[in-house]
């Protein structure tokens, strides 16, 4: 009698959806030194602006004209805001660059990619793990500076309600559930920067190229919105709406901006994802 071996080519027992768990991938991530790096930094970032206000002053309105910065002494929700609005341009986007762009790439610069699909891991069942993974890490690494900023301007400034610039204040309970709304936009809004670092970590087996180019395609994105004679083009850019989340710490909250950012965020990231699954199912992987 023939094997199931020898009917199917797999062995028996085995099981596709069983190969490289979630669990096995985050714990191999989470292990990883760039991981408690890039953690550590953003730990440390509210620590060093407060004591950039410890040194430097109160934050004091310009030529009359009050800004988010100048509330960040206001209370521990504030100080949250201004974490938040000094590192979404730029900060934050190197977490998802890092974690989306490294995670392939490095498997095929340790030669060790080949080893997993010889394992036998599915290619789809593969990319569909780390891509989760490192999307985990990368909500995560949101999450964790505005808890670390919200608990240390709590500490050094109280609980209390967030102020607004524009003239009125938030209760701490809305002021927290904005924040909420403001991290999950902030997510969405770096998919496109997900997109970009795991279609280009399928298609070299440098990590560091992977990384550097979701890095700097972003960088030129937000280049190219700053150039105003594009006009209504830029509308199109996902660099257009990153900080739209600003109007959902308003009195009255607007979303229209949030939404449009977040439709072409998603839009553009199904698209790279859809590029990486399958370039990668067709590539033939020597490393």
């Amino acid at each position: 009698m023939s094997t199931l071996l020898e009917r199917t080519g797999t062995a028996d027992g085995y099981r596709a959806r069983r190969t490289l768990p979630l669990r096995v991938e985050l714990v191999r991530q989470l292990k990883r030194r760039r991981t408690l790096v890039m953690g550590a930094v953003l730990a440390a970032l509210p620590f060093v602006l407060l004591i950039a206000f410890a040194i430097g002053g109160q934050p004091g309105g310009r030529n009359d004209r009050i800004t988010l910065m100048d509330t960040a002494t206001a209370s521990g929700a504030n100080f949250a805001a201004v974490n938040l609005f000094v590192s979404a341009g730029f900060l934050l986007v190197i977490p998802v660059a890092l974690f989306c762009g490294d995670t392939v790439a490095s498997e095929a610069s340790w030669s060790s990619l080949r080893y997993l699909l010889a394992a036998p891991v599915p290619r789809a069942r593969l990319l569909w793990s780390k891509l989760t993974v490192a999307l985990g890490l990368s909500l995560a690494a949101m999450v964790l500076l505005p808890v670390v900023a919200l608990a240390v301007g709590t500490a050094a400034y109280g609980w209390g309600p967030l102020e607004i610039p524009t003239g009125g204040v938030l209760s701490a309970g809305t002021a927290a559930q904005r924040l909420l709304a403001v991290i999950a936009y902030i997510f969405v809004s770096q998919l496109v920067t997900a997109g970009l670092a795991f279609w280009l970590s399928t298609k070299t087996d440098a990590p560091l190229g992977a990384v550097g180019g979701a890095v700097g395609l972003t960088i030129v994105g937000n280049v190219l919105d700053a150039v105003t004679a594009l006009g209504h083009w830029r509308d199109f850019l996902p660099a257009h709406w990153q900080f739209a989340w600003a109007d959902a710490i308003q009195p009255t909250p607007e979303w229209d901006g949030m939404i449009k950012g977040a439709a072409i965020s998603v839009t553009y990231a199904l698209v790279l994802f859809a590029l990486a699954f399958r370039g990668f199912r067709h590539k033939d992987i020597v490393s």
